[in-house]
This record gives structure tokens, sequence and C-alpha cells, in this order.
């Protein structure tokens, strides 16, 4: 028996890949299926069943192009309704791999179909649970999301939750294994631990959610402080559940490349916004005017789905020269499918032909020191709440990015504001926005809050952000 966690970080998100005397399953895979056809062939395994813990709201999962093509049965839990073969499956079912079997355990409360599965080991031996969205390490699965489709409150699906936890996962013995399907940095939850494995014994000891005295503390307690789901996961668990274009055409029609003069047309002609993947350092000193900011090198895709929303709108990309395939590949993993091409050569192919930039006004911390005055100076501190509770600037004002739609509304543009986070992504990808929504009487801060934190600018008393945590 192998079991494999593959953890792709940008979605802080584990698929898992077990083999057992010839046989093979792999649960929640990612959109992206020739790795696992691949290691399959490798292996010299047949992949036997998929198993879905749920819709995945955060990514689109490989289910669908997977079954094609190696024929393997895709397996749900009880509830589920999908547009596709599959099997959905009965409570405590028993499914053979080789040596060992997987049952599945019905764990509503995430999702009303949401199921964690426990591998048997070929001794009769409980291994280990793949438990979905239902327990992270340090948290449980947030339960407001599926309050539409379920017909609950998200109090009601809390419940679901801790019954769920209660009755199936808690009596487990605690050397068996917890395979989540998130770590931290997913939206899926609140308070995830960095760790993407650990024992049951230790999140007993560990995980708050786990030591509620009752129901109603658990309620309360997993209810508070959720975030807003961001904008594209009603259109993910859409296609999960319904299917969805085959990922290799995906990103064929994305790998149009298009000179400046056609990247200009297709702008004009098409509607498409225009998505610049490079640096934040780069974008600053100039970009396509109008163009927005999400660099690849951060958490790109879930920032995508977030600020972007409409998994329909059509894009048009920059990136750096051989980087156009790695940037279509994350788009379609969060369903973004709509590509119509990138620029040929990059932004340098854009300005060789002295065609129109814009820039963002940037600014070193030790400028902004000097130019920082006490009780006058407007800062606006785009990160987390948790992040501004820990240490901000004195007088700054709290304007998560994932809120900027509710906050952009209350800006006066004739008062200047200063605009940070903790090291610069985040806050380039507000710079970006509000200047092609025409507000520009703003200045940006090199480095954010860490580099902030090194100058004389007064700040408020460090508090260690775990203690923040809701």
């Amino acid at each position: 028996m192998n079991i494999e966690q593959i953890y792709t970080g940008c979605l802080a998100q584990g698929a898992y890949y077990i083999t057992s005397n010839g046989e093979a399953a792999i649960i929640d895979p990612l959109r992206e299926i020739q790795p696992y056809l691949e290691r399959l062939e490798k292996d010299g395994v047949k992949l036997k069943y998929i198993f879905e813990t749920h819709f995945h709201a955060d990514f689109v999962s490989g289910h669908v192009d997977l079954a094609k093509a190696t024929g393997a049965d895709i397996v749900f839990g009880p509830t589920a309704e999908t547009e596709f073969n599959s099997i959905i499956a009965k409570d405590e079912q028993i499914f053979e791999i080789g040596d060992i079997k997987i049952k599945l355990m019905h764990t509503p409360g995430h999702t009303m179909e949401s199921s964690t599965y426990l591998l048997i080991d070929k001794d009769g031996k409980d291994h280990a649970i793949f438990s979905g969205d239902t327990l992270f390490l340090g948290d449980v699965g947030r339960p407001d999301l599926a309050q539409k489709a379920a017909n609950m409150t998200q109090e009601q699906l809390a419940g679901h939750l801790y019954d769920s936890l209660m009755t199936k996962i808690m009596p487990l013995a605690d050397d068996v294994i917890v395979y989540p399907a998130h770590g931290a940095g997913s939206a899926c939850g609140k308070n995830m631990m960095k760790e993407t494995v650990d024992t049951l014994g230790n999140q007993k000891k560990v995980n708050y959610a786990l030591n509620q005295p009752n129901k109603e503390a658990f309620i309360e307690a997993v209810t508070d402080g959720l975030l807003p789901p961001p904008a594209y996961f009603g259109a993910n668990v859409a296609m999960n559940k319904k299917g969805y274009q085959n990922v290799d055409e995906v990103i064929k029609t994305g790998l149009t490349a298009l000179s400046p003069k056609e990247f200009e047309a297709a702008a004009e002609g098409t509607g498409a916004l225009i998505l610049d993947t490079r640096a934040n350092g780069d974008f600053a000193k100039g970009f396509i005017p109008n163009s927005i900011s999400i660099g690849i090198g951060g958490d790109f895709a879930p920032w995508v789905g977030a600020m972007i929303g409409d998994v329909q709108q059509p894009l048009l990309l920059v990136a750096e020269p051989g980087m156009e395939e790695e940037v279509v590949i994350r788009l379609s993993r969060v369903g973004f499918d709509n590509v119509v091409g990138y620029l040929k050569g990059g932004f340098e192919s854009w300005t060789k032909e002295d065609r129109e930039i814009d820039k963002v006004d940037r600014i070193t911390p030790q400028e902004f020191e000097s130019r920082f005055k006490p009780e006058e100076s407007v800062v606006f501190d785009v990160r987390k709440e948790s992040e501004y509770e820990a240490e901000h600037v004195d007088e700054a004002f709290s304007r998560p990015l994932s809120n900027l739609n509710d906050w952009i509304r209350e800006i006066n543009p004739k008062e200047h504001f200063f605009l940070h986070c903790a090291g610069g992504y985040r806050s380039m990808i507000a710079a970006s926005i509000l200047q092609s929504r025409g507000y520009r009487n703003f200045t940006e801060i090199e480095g954010g809050m860490g580099a902030i934190a090194k100058t004389n600018v007064p700040k408020t008393d460090f508090v260690c952000a775990s203690k923040t945590m809701s």
C-alpha cells in the first residue's frame, strides 16, 4: 500500500494518490489530469475509483476528465446529484482497492453530501481518514457555503457538522492519520494549521472545534468570524456538479499568442479584462492601461477568483515569457476557462512599439516615513483583519482587499491616502483595481507592513496574530 499527498500550495489543496496490489484510487484530483495519467502508467496500476469528498467550491476537480481517460468510477457521498455518470454511495459503503478497503463515512455539515473516506489496511486496521472539508488540521469546514442548496441556515449546517464529527470521526483511534483537503491559506476554513498531515489523536487535543463543551458552543465557535465566501465559489460548485470543457482544449485556446496590435484589438473587441501576472514591482513601473495586477508568484488563483469573480469573464494575459501555460493552467483550476490569448513577447513587446502605458505611484517605506504625518495622513491597510489587529500603523484604516468592492465607494477622490498590505502583493492588486476605476489620488508603499515595521512610523503594539484568530 502506498499513500501520496499531492499538495498544491497556491490553492492550499491536497489530492491523494493511493495504490495497492495493481489498483489505484485518487481522492479530490486537480483539474489537469496528465500528471495522474503519467503516474498511473509509470506505476503500472489501474485507476479503479475517483473519490470526491464533496462538491468543491474553491477549485474545479479533475474527476470528469479523469474518468473519461481511465474508465474509473467517480464516487460521491449520499444526497449528491451529478449530471455525469457517478456512484452515489451509501453511508458506510465499502470499496476495495487491491488489498485495502475504503469505507465512505457520510459526514454532512460543510455540505450535505460531504463524506470522509476511511482507509482500512490489509490487516483490517483503521489506518487513515481523508477528511475533505469536514475536518482540517486546527479547524473544521465552514458551514455557511451550502446554505442555499441545503435550504438551511449556517447554524443548522454547523449542527450537522458537530454530529458528524462526534459520531463518525471522534470515536476513531488516536493513531489514525488525518489527510485533509486543505491547509493554511484556503478560504474553506479560518484557523488552519500550516501542517498538512497529523494524527487524529493530536487533533483531538489541539483543534479548537473538537474541544467545545457542547453542540451549542461548537455552533457558536465555528460560525464566529466567517468572512464572506469568494464570488467564484458558486460557479465552481456548478462545474463540479455538471461537468466542464476538457482542460486540454482550454489550455490550447488560452495559449493563443497575440501581437501587441492583435492584443489591443482583442481587448477592444471582446470586452476582455487584461490580467497582468508579473511581479508587483515590475507592474508598478509600467503596465497596459486598465490592467489588473495579480502576480503568479502569490496566491494567484484564489485572488483571481475572489477579485474577478465571474468565471465567464474573457481574459487577456500579460505574463513573463515562458510562464503563459502555467498561468492558463492555474486559471483553469478555478474555472476561468475564457482566456482569449496572451501578449506575445510579454510587456516588453508592448513597450518596444511605444504604446501607451500606465504606472502606480509607489514609494519606499523610507519615503513613507518622511511623508507620514500623524493625525493627518490617511492610511489604508488592505491586509486581513487579523493581521491588522496584530499590528498596524497608528490611525490606519482596516480595508481588507477581499472587501474592496464595499469600501471603494467610501473613498473621497479629493483626499490622498497611502495604501499597503504585508509585502506589496495585495496592495498592488488593490492599486490596479482602483486605477482601473478612476481612483488615482493614492500612493502605494513598497514592501508593505513588513518593511514599514522597520521604520520609525508610529505603530500599535504587536500582538501575536494567532491570538487574534476567532
